[in-house]
């Protein structure tokens, strides 16, 4: 996945594309952002916390919890999230783990796994005496929410996955620092 810095919008927000990018970004580009903070606990306290689904609903404006929909939360398992925003309401989707390396990296896919409305992952590594947590996403290429807005309106697809981006951004954020504090608390 390529990385790319654009100072010229979203203050700074660092993008990523799992394809491309074209100009302007489109949603075949699956165009996404990530987040990391550096975390004085040990990666098996992290690796707890990162896998457990319903905890990021602490920290998100829009994220409003999970359940585990196979008994156990490992590669292939599926799970049912909830979410809202003030564009379009409460919505439930399926996601399915299609990232499990124990201690190190726990990923999912939305919607669908062959063609993921959106991709979700946290990184786990060590970082000297701490340990850095990385989450990332993507949007894409299948269909989401995102999709149906860019079908309604083709013109505005660059200012959707923008404003898109910036709002997974910020709420991603606020989930580390919030996943940080919980853990350094507990330390």
């Amino acid at each position: 996945m390529a990385e790319v810095w654009d100072k010229s919008w979203a203050q700074n927000v660092p993008q990523t594309f799992g394809a491309g990018p074209s100009d302007p970004i489109r949603l075949q580009d699956q165009p996404g952002t990530w987040v990391q903070v550096d975390v004085a606990a040990s990666i098996g306290q992290l690796w707890d916390i990162v896998t457990d689904i319903d905890l990021p609903a602490r920290f998100s404006d829009e994220f409003l919890g999970a359940t585990w929909i196979s008994e156990h939360p490992g590669l292939g398992a599926s799970f049912l999230g909830r979410s809202r925003h003030p564009s379009i309401g409460e919505w439930e989707v399926k996601s399915f783990v299609d990232f499990y390396k124990e201690g190190q990296s726990f990923g999912w896919v939305t919607v669908d796994r062959a063609n993921p409305g959106s991709r979700w992952r946290y990184d786990l590594s060590p970082s000297g005496e701490l340990v850095q947590l990385r989450y990332s996403m993507s949007i894409g290429p299948g269909p989401s929410g995102i999709s149906l807005a860019i079908e309604a309106m083709p013109e505005q697809e660059p200012r959707i996955l923008r404003r898109r981006i910036l709002e997974h951004h910020a709420n991603m954020m606020r989930t580390v620092e919030g996943i940080k504090a919980m853990a350094e608390e507990a330390e």
